[in-house]
């Protein structure tokens, strides 16, 4: 069994990647500083996977070098490493940039450092279609023009794909980026999902944080914009998708099939769908109506954003098969059971 590192192993996608390596038979080491989970996600982590004797949690800071260091020497056995460990709050970044530079960069790059010195070449690496900021085209495709970072935050997920592959090329690093949609839903047992700390920052999570009671309405915002409903659109994935893509994109370099040391590659549905289209699978699924006001058009929202996968389908051998209504049904469950509901 292949040992893998995985960062931020306990937060919404690297959670479930965890468990999914895990039922591939790979040995997990799981480096998170629960600055944005629970330890008992942990647990159910064990529960999942099949056991504890394949994973282990290792309670580091990854922005402070000398705890890198002292994780690559403890685990010298390590055969890739898939980086999720970021902080991921837009709006927070453009208040602290400085915060998320040295995390998010900082961590990038002390991990990459002691991968190049212990001849680690395999990396995966958490990016977002935040690149691609107000595409010209849709759907969007790898090709398409990474624009100016409209925060800090996705700054630092340009940076970091400039890193890496300036990385492999100077290193010889194997490495892949996966570009994220919009990852929504939670683990098939409803046992791990997503679990945001404080106010939720993304959509799914406030629809049933507000069906849930703890939230008194939902806002969305704009209804005037040019698409079939007037709100925004974007491409919904399912995070047992994106979960599952990881464990292909891995394999792909550990047999070293891979056609170059860097790829990229887009993780979506290649649908759109508009904030009003969720809210009423949400509705649909759930049996609930929810409350919801239309407000002005928030500053920085892109119009539309979904992604062309073909690359994906064609090399990874991989696409999205889950629905809309299965992701809001499964998000709907893991509310339900952690809200005892």
């Amino acid at each position: 069994m292949q040992k893998i590192l995985v960062t931020g192993g306990l937060g919404f996608i690297g959670s479930h990647t965890s468990v999914e390596l895990l039922k591939r038979g790979y040995e997990v080491v799981i480096a998170d500083n629960l600055c944005n989970s629970e330890p008992w996600i942990f647990e159910r982590i064990i529960e999942l996977g099949g056991g504890a004797s394949k994973v282990v949690h290792e309670n580091v800071d990854l922005s402070i070098k000398k705890e890198v260091e002292a994780l690559f020497m403890k685990h010298q056995d390590i055969a890739g490493v898939i980086h999720f460990a970021a902080h991921k709050s837009v709006g927070e970044s453009v208040k602290l940039p400085l915060k998320y530079y040295k995390n998010n960069i900082g961590s990038l790059v002390y991990v990459l450092e002691e991968m190049t010195t212990r001849n680690i070449d395999h990396f995966i690496f958490s990016s977002s279609c935040t690149v691609y900021g107000e595409a010209e085209e849709l759907p969007i495709t790898e090709s398409a023009p990474v624009q100016k970072a409209m925060s800090p935050y996705g700054n630092t997920k340009q940076v970091g794909e400039e890193i890496i592959e300036d990385a492999c090329q100077a290193h010889g690093l194997n490495a892949v980026a996966l570009r994220y949609f919009n990852p929504v839903g939670a683990h098939d047992s409803f046992r791990i999902g997503e679990l945001p700390i404080g106010v939720p920052l993304y959509l799914v999570p406030y629809i049933t944080q507000t069906a849930a009671g703890l939230r008194d309405e939902l806002l969305v915002f704009g209804d005037d914009y040019p698409t079939r409903d007037g709100t925004c659109v974007r491409d919904y994935i399912h995070v047992m998708d994106i979960a599952e893509a990881h464990v292909i994109a891995l394999e792909r370099l550990l047999n070293k099939s891979n056609a170059e040391n860097y790829e990229v590659f887009n993780l979506g549905t290649g649908t759109g769908s508009t904030v009003l289209e969720v809210i009423q699978s949400f509705e649909r699924v759930s049996g609930e109506k929810l409350n919801y006001r239309i407000v002005d058009r928030r500053p920085g929202d892109v119009i539309a954003a979904y992604a062309d996968t073909q690359k994906a389908s064609e090399i990874l051998g991989w696409h999205a098969h889950r629905s809309l209504d299965n992701a809001m049904n499964s998000a709907w469950q893991w509310e339900k059971s952690i809200r005892d509901l």
